[in-house]
């Protein structure tokens, strides 16, 4: 019995050991370099000599202006992306949920954005949101609907290219959280929904009272979720906006990304990159803090 049970174990941690090696050389080894780096004035130059600075890239960046302007674009990113993806995702779940013929092709159109390349769609939204030559969204603005006198430089200012890049976000991830929300939703017993229909209850008292409370973990879980994704939001802001102009549509990725490799301060990045870590972290912890709720039957 006790060959049988150390053959058993020495069987698992052969089947482990790849994955574990895979997670030691690619995840575990790179953050602790990182972290490393983050405490040197580190230079790639040959012949120099990286010096030890200690905390200092963790007090410059309370002093760096441009870190928290990327800080509050990444934050009204995630408000912004996150309440959107997580109100129609559910309101399309919801949906998906009363119909019996075409669910699987819906879901399937629906889910299509989720596996689009990052790249590719993009580039797609900075062609519509183009000004010149004229991009789709001014077209249908101006020359079609006529809503506008004047075609609009969507990503030229700020508050406009946000539109874009917000949008995006919005639209690239409704259909993972609807996915998530119609599993969740066809787990709920159909006796509650029966029973409360009999009592009287309409289709609004039934959804509110009985479906939302029992989609509360699901909802704490799926903000999470998008949330630890908003603050990793990079390729859109790069492609769309380059984070210009001068900087003002920076998120942390971004301009951690440009301090690293358009200026070489690899050390300063990498403390922008532990800071994001804390950031994500904490609020996290308080999002799990405020939002769990036993289910309401």
């Amino acid at each position: 019995m006790r060959s049988k049970i150390t053959g058993d174990s020495l069987t698992a941690y052969a089947f482990l050991l790849p994955g574990f090696l895979f997670l030691a050389v690619w995840i575990i080894y790179p953050m602790l370099k990182a972290l490393q780096i983050s405490a040197y004035d580190w230079s790639i130059m040959p012949g120099q000599v990286s010096e030890f600075v200690g905390l200092d890239n963790y007090v410059r960046a309370l002093h760096d202006g441009l870190f928290w302007l990327s800080f509050k674009n990444t934050l009204l990113y995630a408000g912004v992306t996150v309440s959107g993806q997580l109100v129609l995702g559910l309101v399309v779940a919801l949906m998906l949920d009363q119909i019996t013929k075409g669910r699987v092709a819906f879901r399937a159109v629906y889910y299509l954005p989720v596996v689009t390349s990052w790249v590719v769609v993009s580039l797609l939204f900075k062609y519509l949101f183009n000004a010149s030559p004229a991009g789709l969204i001014n077209y249908l603005l101006v020359d079609i609907l006529h809503v506008l006198s004047a075609h609009i430089p969507w990503l030229n200012e700020p508050e406009t290219a946000f539109v874009a890049i917000y949008s995006l976000g919005i639209w690239k991830g409704v259909g993972w959280t609807m996915v998530i929300f119609l599993a969740a939703l066809q787990s709920i017993p159909a006796e509650y929904h029966e029973a409360a229909s009999i009592d009287g209850a309409s289709s609004w008292q039934i959804i509110r009272l009985i479906t939302l409370p029992l989609l509360i973990p699901t909802m704490i879980l799926v903000m999470i979720m998008l949330t630890i994704g908003a603050f990793q939001a990079y390729i859109q802001v790069a492609l769309i906006t380059g984070g210009g102009p001068l900087h003002r549509t920076e998120v942390l990725l971004s301009y951690m990304y440009d301090r690293a490799f358009t200026d070489l301060d690899f050390g300063y990045a990498a403390a922008l990159s532990y800071v994001l870590i804390f950031v994500v972290f904490v609020i996290s912890q308080l999002q799990l803090r405020f939002l769990r709720s036993e289910p309401m039957y």
